[in-house]
């Protein structure tokens, strides 16, 4: 009744919230930001999960579900994302995303526009169209900059982007604790132990929280549901883009829907990826 890969994919709904999003396992999340964002956020101590699903100031806007949504001691605030796929506008749906955390600090009466930061890390599954020739890049940092100065103007506002897709680093190459984190994400559900330059303490109780044999049925199959998403989720959108679709023209638009819809994937997620209305793809 098992599946024969031995550790879950990370890149899965299922995965991911559970080696990242669970209270039981926030040491992980908490390890896993501070090599990511130390240089500039120093040590995260403790953080506290929040709602995942975050609504508009007006009844009429749009909301945001977050995969991960944290804070820390200070007040400051972590969207955490895997991205399984390209879809249309990716970084204009990111950025607006991050206003959500931006607004919520709005004080009542009097208020002197005092922010905390924000940190958005994408962790993609991809790589960007217009990065695909620089194999070498793969960690985005972006913040507000001065083109004249060529300095940071605003440095409370950051998005991370990280291309998995270009991480080539094997087991004998790794170096750092930041380049183990990334073999992790590319590479565990490819995995049959843990390696051997994997030893510390974080790693340990991941892959013990990875290992499938350790689940219950219910959280077997809940998996299985989650991983058979993400292949075909995958599968229809890099499929459209190899193809030179999903460049936003509405027929090609509508195809990539209709392919999603076939196999099963939630009218929200079709929504987001495409760009169409919830009652287009209903009719379909």
């Amino acid at each position: 009744m098992r599946v024969k890969d031995k550790y879950i994919s990370p890149f899965t709904d299922f995965g991911f919230k559970k080696l990242f999003g669970t209270e039981p396992n926030k040491d992980i999340l908490i390890d896993f930001l501070n090599e990511l964002l130390r240089k500039d956020e120093g040590e995260i101590t403790n953080l506290s999960y929040l709602s995942k699903e975050q609504l508009g100031r007006a009844v009429y806007d749009r909301k945001a579900i977050f995969d991960i949504y944290c804070e820390n001691e200070k007040g400051e605030k972590f969207i955490v994302e895997i991205q399984k796929a390209k879809q249309n506008y990716f970084k204009d749906r990111s950025i607006y995303y991050s206003t959500f955390p931006i607004q919520q600090q709005a004080g009542k009466g009097k208020w002197e526009f005092q922010l905390k930061s924000v940190y958005t890390i994408g962790i993609l599954d991809f790589i960007f169209d217009e990065d695909k020739d620089d194999k070498k890049v793969f960690h985005h940092e972006v913040q507000l900059f001065d083109k004249q100065t060529k300095k940071v103007f605003y440095d409370k506002l950051t998005h991370v982007y990280l291309e998995m897709p270009k991480f080539k680093k094997t087991e004998d190459e790794l170096e750092t604790h930041f380049d183990k984190w990334l073999f992790v994400l590319k590479n565990l559900e490819d995995l049959t132990k843990r390696p051997a330059a994997l030893q510390e303490k974080v790693f340990k109780k991941l892959f013990k929280q990875a290992e499938i044999a350790n689940y219950s049925d219910e959280e077997y199959t809940e998996y299985e549901d989650s991983l058979k998403i993400y292949r075909d989720l995958k599968n229809c959108i890099d499929t459209s883009f190899s193809d030179g679709k999903a460049e936003g023209r509405e027929e090609e638009k509508i195809e990539m829907a209709r392919a999603m819809k076939q196999k099963g994937i939630e009218i929200a997620t079709i929504t987001e990826v495409s760009g169409l209305s919830g009652k287009a793809i209903e009719q379909l």
